[in-house]
């Protein structure tokens, strides 16, 4: 009796959330939103990388410049971020510091771990693949843009860089 009391309740939890995601929209953005966080390159870079010699950013983002994403996420675009456990949460590198990205907050988005967790592989295959020269930056940023804004692209742009 548990076990269906349970699948009932997570089932009644799973409508309710649901509802709320139509009537007041999502909850969480599944990508960055291109009009706040359009991307933008290392432009201060702490040394440079790889054979095409990209410009290299050291991680510096403080934790006011993140609570600050947060609400403007929520305030200009409607979610309910700062409603959410914080812990859910990243600030993400819209293009990452590794394919040349930069600390600005044109460049930032707060990214939620069920986002994350399908686009997080392709970043670091997309580095490895410039550092052996296989990718140019142009095509990482390319690679990049299209598996944060489109999640049923990741499986086609992990396919094509095991092939590189």
């Amino acid at each position: 009796m548990r076990v269906k009391s349970f699948a009932s309740s997570s089932l009644f939890l799973i409508i309710i959330l649901t509802n709320y995601t139509f009537a007041f929209g999502p909850l969480f953005p599944d990508g960055p939103n291109l009009v706040v966080t359009p991307g933008k390159l290392c432009d201060k870079p702490s040394s440079y990388r790889y054979p095409e010699h990209i410009a290299y950013c050291i991680r510096d983002v403080s934790y006011e410049t993140k609570e600050f994403l947060i609400k403007r996420y929520d305030t200009q675009l409607g979610f309910k971020i700062e409603s959410m456990n914080r812990i859910d949460f990243k600030i993400d590198h819209f293009i990452p510091l590794c394919v040349g990205g930069s600390n600005d907050i044109a460049n930032l988005w707060p990214q939620h771990k069920s986002i994350y967790e399908i686009t997080d592989p392709v970043e670091p295959l997309v580095c490895q693949k410039m550092a052996e020269g296989k990718l140019k930056q142009a095509d990482a940023v390319n690679l990049i843009i299209k598996a944060k804004t489109n999640l049923g692209s990741v499986p086609e742009v992990m396919t094509y860089l095991n092939r590189l």
